[in-house]
């Protein structure tokens, strides 16, 4: 009897340990389990915080603040150049040419005329309308003939040939070394370098009339003089021609291999000769680069001191009548502005701008 309540309060006490292991194996997993999503939420959180920005002792300005004012200070330096030493003569010249100037002791003594100098230009001074007919005509007839040049050199060097580098640093060798002494030497004048004789026979060295031999071989004579006159202008001064052409080559042959391959390859699948490639294809490429240099050559022609109206100019300026200088200047300088505009109305008519 004993042994049985024995068993059965022993059976009672193992049911009622099972029960308290249940329970507590329970509640230790809905704990464990609250942790792990308390902690999950808290790493999340910390997660969707931006991180904090580390402070850079002494960098109060934001960086790109600070990479504006680097490019405000590198342009500061163009501006003040451009101001002190372009803008501030410009004004100053453009004031000369309403006055007479007088050279004193430690200044210069204005007058002030009003439009005097300028009337004065094309009234008294005959000559200087003479030097702008005759440099119109010469930029006229030039300018043409140095694009088709450069144009037609630029086609050849842009082909594959052996010695094509050699041949490309020929044609710009003259932009290399286009120095005032240098030029002098070549147009025969070498009393600047101290010698003063064979000046003549050294320049004959890059003319040639080529033109007038050839047309005397073929028996051809008493042409009219006007003709004679320009195929002489146009022939006889092959070095000056090549010399005027370099930069033009450059920038032809540059406009000449950015031509997309695709174009090439539709021209020749469509059996296109060379002839049509190029007045269909190359043409219209490089047409944009046309009136480049048309600027180019316009402006350079203009500017050369070897020409009548900048002789004048340099003249008057040496004999010190600055403020008639500056008018003959600033008259140049209107009639370039005119003739360039009208030079883009007219071409830019004809050119191919790709969108």
């Amino acid at each position: 009897m004993a042994d049985t309540v024995v068993n059965e309060a022993t059976e009672v006490l193992e049911e009622a340990t099972e029960v308290i292991s249940e329970e507590t194996a329970v509640e230790t997993a809905e704990t464990v389990e609250e942790t792990a999503v308390e902690t999950k939420d808290k790493a999340s959180k910390k997660s969707a915080k931006p991180p904090k920005e580390k402070k850079v002792k002494g960098m109060k300005i934001p960086y790109e603040r600070r990479k504006a004012l680097y490019g405000y200070g590198f342009l500061a330096i163009w501006i003040i150049g451009t101001i002190w030493l372009f803008l501030r003569p410009l004004i100053t010249s453009l004031w000369y040419s309403f006055n007479t100037t007088e050279v004193t002791v430690g200044v210069m003594k204005t007058t002030f005329v009003g439009l005097q100098n300028y009337i004065d230009a094309f009234t008294i001074d005959t000559d200087y309308t003479t030097a702008l007919i005759s440099v119109l005509g010469d930029t006229a007839w030039s300018t043409p003939i140095i694009i088709i040049f450069s144009m037609f050199v630029a086609v050849i060097l842009n082909q594959k040939f052996k010695g094509r580098t050699f041949a490309r640093a020929i044609f710009f060798l003259p932009v290399i070394i286009a120095t005032g002494p240098v030029m002098s030497i070549i147009n025969g004048d070498m009393d600047t370098s101290g010698y003063s004789g064979g000046s003549e026979a050294f320049s004959t060295m890059f003319e040639t009339d080529m033109a007038g031999e050839l047309l005397t071989f073929l028996g051809v004579y008493d042409l009219g003089d006007s003709v004679t006159e320009m195929i002489s202008l146009i022939t006889s001064d092959v070095f000056n021609l090549v010399w005027n052409s370099g930069i033009q080559i450059i920038i032809f042959l540059s406009a000449l291999q950015n031509i997309p391959v695709s174009a090439r390859e539709a021209a020749s699948i469509e059996g296109a000769t060379a002839w049509e490639f190029f007045w269909k294809i190359t043409l219209p490429y490089i047409s944009p680069m046309i009136v480049t240099n048309l600027v180019y050559t316009i402006v350079d022609s203009f500017i050369d001191t070897d020409n009548e109206v900048m002789t004048l100019v340099l003249s008057e300026a040496s004999d010190w009548n600055h403020g008639y200088s500056a008018a003959l200047a600033w008259i140049y300088f209107l009639i370039v502005i005119v003739v360039l505009g009208i030079v883009l109305a007219v071409i830019n008519r004809h050119i191919y701008y790709e969108v």
